[in-house]
């Protein structure tokens, strides 16, 4: 009883944006269940650099620099495991320092104040320059687990400024390897693989997220589906959520750089390419990692609704999904 009364003030602030597979808002009494179980949450959603933009001069951000909304943070996730007292991070971005503390708030019986583990999937700014938190000018972590590729591993190892957090050991490298599974917890175990995209310094990679129920596909970033050696329909099939790129909605969004150079998949195509799946496969995917000129980042544009009708969905902050 203790337990859930520190989980209340989570359990009504969650409440309208916590999801099952079926989409339908949860009841206080499915919420109360959720936040007891190994869970999955939404922190961010928006692509590396964030909205707004810099530099950006648009509609899409223009209002934004004046009027910040709170809800838009950097494509990030949390996993909790109550009953393991365990929580881990997918992704470090700049927005990580508030991220931690709302992960912290789904399971406040671990007094850790980062996570039990960070899990990177390359080496571009949204995705791990939240490392730096962790450092002496910040925090000053202690061997914090920091799971990332072999070729991840050693640019952090060997560059700075990311080497100080490794001699400092503020963080603890931790090697994965593509189709490996990493069992974090008796709830909670994981499996990189790797996906085509710009690496520059690093491996890409998305993860599958094993619960003790259910499943989720994670790939934040990757170039078009069919440069991918994997089928992404047949990955859809083999899980319950799909938390897939969705960094325009369409090409028409980039009028002042060349396209080609920052090959995501557009929605538009992802859904052609998904138009044949029936409505159960269709409602697995969750899009995320929108740039700031996605107008699916409103959920009251014509994009968002559109997307809805199609039966796709697409992940909000600090949605709430059980394992």
């Amino acid at each position: 009883m203790k337990y859930m009364k520190k989980l209340y003030p989570l359990i009504f602030a969650s409440l309208f944006a916590c999801h099952n597979a079926d989409k339908t808002i949860r009841t206080p009494a499915a919420v109360q269940n959720a936040a007891t179980q190994t869970s999955l949450i939404v922190l961010g959603n928006v692509q590396d650099a964030g909205s707004p933009h810099i530099g950006c001069k648009k509609e899409c951000c223009r209002g934004l620099f004046q009027n910040p909304e709170t809800s838009r943070k950097v494509v990030s996730l949390g996993v909790v495991d109550p009953e393991n007292n365990r929580k881990y991070l997918f992704d470090a971005t700049p927005d990580m320092t508030e991220q931690l503390k709302i992960l912290k708030y789904y399971l406040p019986e671990n007094i850790n104040e980062v996570a039990d583990g960070i899990f990177l999937t390359h080496a571009h700014i949204g995705h791990y320059t939240g490392l730096m938190y962790l450092g002496t000018e910040a925090l000053g972590a202690a061997n914090i687990n920091v799971f990332a590729m072999p070729v991840m591993n050693e640019y952090l190892r060997n560059n700075g400024p990311w080497s100080q957090l490794v001699k400092n050991q503020n963080i603890s490298l931790q090697t994965i390897n593509a189709g490996k599974e990493i069992s974090l917890t008796s709830n909670l175990s994981v499996i990189p693989f790797l996906v085509p995209h710009r690496d520059e310094y690093s491996e890409t990679v998305g993860y599958k997220i094993i619960g003790p129920d259910k499943t989720a596909l994670f790939i934040p970033d990757i170039d078009k589906w069919y440069k991918w050696e994997t089928n992404i329909i047949d990955e859809i099939k083999q899980v319950d959520y799909a938390f897939l790129d969705a960094g325009f909605y369409s090409e028409k969004e980039i009028d002042n750089r060349d396209i080609s150079e920052i090959p995501h998949p557009t929605v538009l195509e992802s859904m052609q390419l998904f138009e044949d799946l029936p409505s159960k496969e269709k409602n697995k995917v969750w899009f995320i990692h929108m740039n700031h000129t996605n107008p699916m980042l409103n959920p009251e544009s014509e994009q968002s609704k559109l997307v809805i009708s199609k039966g796709y969905h697409i992940a909000r902050f600090k949605e709430l999904f059980v394992l």
